[in-house]
């Protein structure tokens, strides 16, 4: 048994009526659409098998040149646990490098296809945009932004990048977040191998002086110090290459850096440079300028670009010959002829947290003033113990500590254990004892309190007044709670927590 289309059944019943001699073979040939050569061709296959000449020879036979299904299944799954995060070109590409295996890339479609591993088409852009050209040298425009992705690892890294807008020529680094040290490392190194370019296009964040920043930051002063004219685009698509460059890196720099197991910043970082920029990046992006001359400049040597990529700040020179900085002060001791109050110092701190003062492009020495220690906010008393507690800790050792300041060493050690558990706070409790004030209630009568509170934890104040009144103390509820307060009982917690630390049944 077998099934036949309209198509076919149509043409059987041609034959057939040739067959019967209702109509002839040039008629046939003009209703099927086919040559005599081949209705006759019909009507003798049709002779000697049946209507089952209809059936093409190749029906159920594969093709000559059909893929074996166990070279697809061993494709889909490659994609499926060591591929599954790249895209059809890259895989295409890295089956050949790696797996030896040679896919058309149709072909690599439909399987992707089977098993669903298609990414989604990016969303169209809402407005036509107007196209720009390249610039015609390179060095006249680099574009610079920063990334935050999921790069490597769990956690969120940024990628730095500079790119030349004539020919793609890029630098990247990857910094844990996007700051001005990471944009000026960048900018530096690039400087560093190429040369000063003219302008720099980026977007209005605050690290490149945007309206964050009031119209100033680091990286624009840096600019201005080395000419380079710094351009702010109105929007992302303004600054494509550098946003495409980062469709890029996303799209084919985080599956590789997974797949050699890169998981920290540095090794990323040497993959970057050593491997996807001159190996792919160089090879298959970046073009040629459509000119041959070069607007990169060389460094003047009257710039030291270690004095220009770092952070500078200005303070103004107090009467004394001291300025403030970082909540310290200090005093100038570089030998100076004349009185330089009230004038600007520029303060360059380097990213590893040092800093150094100029006055002009003149080096000064700078000591750092230790002003006498203001008394904390709970009082002299409390401050004076601090400082012991201090001595003990420079000095290493008790005794010597207890025999500089004129005291015990048990009141040391009882310093150190209050401190360690209650704070500052603690300390400022321990008091000589204070002789017994005359309107304050017996002893025996806060012995009982304390008593009665400790077997009936559960008793409110009144309840607890009514029961003293059994033993022939009368107190108001005010000093119940005074007493509470002073045995640390004012809570009913407190009460039977210290209840159930004597064993007694509450």
């Amino acid at each position: 048994m077998f099934y036949m289309d309209s198509k076919s059944q149509f043409t059987v019943d041609i034959i057939c009526k040739i067959i019967d001699g209702k109509i002839s073979i040039n008629s046939a040939t003009t209703l099927l659409n086919k040559s005599r050569r081949t209705v006759e061709r019909y009507l003798s296959r049709y002779r000697k098998e049946g209507i089952r000449f209809i059936i093409h020879g190749n029906r159920g036979r594969p093709p000559a040149n059909k893929i074996p299904d166990s070279l697809k299944k061993e494709v889909q799954n490659l994609i499926q646990t060591k591929y599954f995060d790249f895209n059809l070109q890259h895989l295409s590409e890295l089956l050949i490098k790696n797996e030896g295996i040679v896919i058309k890339r149709e072909t690599l479609r439909s399987w992707a296809h089977d098993i669903h591993h298609v990414k989604r088409a990016k969303r169209r852009r809402s407005r036509v945009r107007k196209y720009r050209e390249r610039m015609e040298l390179p060095g006249l425009m680099l574009q610079m932004d920063g990334s935050p992705h999921r790069w490597f690892g769990d956690e969120k890294s940024c990628l730095i990048a500079m790119i030349d807008d004539a020919t793609s020529d890029i630098h990247a680094q990857f910094f844990p977040s996007e700051t001005t040290e990471g944009c000026m490392k960048v900018m530096k190194t690039y400087i560093e191998t190429r040369g000063i370019f003219k302008t720099l296009y980026v977007d209005r964040a605050g690290i490149f002086g945007g309206p964050k920043r009031s119209n100033f930051s680091q990286m624009q002063r840096a600019c201005e110090e080395l000419g380079i004219e710094i351009i702010f685009a109105n929007s992302p698509q303004g600054k494509g290459r550098i946003e495409r460059s980062f469709d890029t890196f996303q799209d084919r720099l985080v599956p590789e850096l997974r797949l050699h197991k890169i998981i920290d910043i540095e090794s990323a970082n040497r993959y970057l440079q050593e491997e996807f920029i001159p190996n792919y990046w160089n090879t298959h992006v970046r073009v040629q300028p459509k000119s041959s001359r070069s607007a990169f400049k060389r460094l003047p040597l009257n710039l030291d670009l270690n004095s220009i990529c770092i952070q500078k700040e200005y303070r103004t020179i107090r009467r004394d010959h001291t300025f403030g900085f970082n909540n310290k002060r200090y005093v100038i001791d570089s030998p100076i002829r004349y009185s330089i109050e009230n004038q600007k110092i520029e303060i360059r701190c380097q990213f590893d947290g040092t800093f150094s003062a100029y006055f002009g492009h003149r080096r000064l020495d700078i000591t750092e003033l230790v002003e006498p220690r203001k008394c904390n906010e709970y009082g002299k008393e409390v401050q004076r113990k601090i400082e012991a507690l201090e001595l003990v800790e420079q000095l290493g050792s008790i005794s010597k500590a207890a025999r500089i300041l004129g005291c015990s060493r048990q009141s040391l050690y009882t310093y150190q254990k209050i401190m360690a558990e209650e704070g500052p706070i603690g300390l400022k409790r321990i008091n000589k004892p204070l002789k017994r004030s005359k309107k304050r209630i017996p002893e025996h009568a806060e012995d009982k309190i304390v008593e009665l509170t400790i077997q009936n934890p559960h008793l409110t104040l009144m309840q607890l007044m009514i029961e003293l009144k059994q033993h022939d103390i009368t107190v108001s509820i005010g000093t119940i709670k005074n007493i509470w307060k002073e045995e640390n009982l004012n809570t009913r917690e407190l009460r039977i927590k210290k209840s159930q630390s004597l064993n007694i049944d509450v």
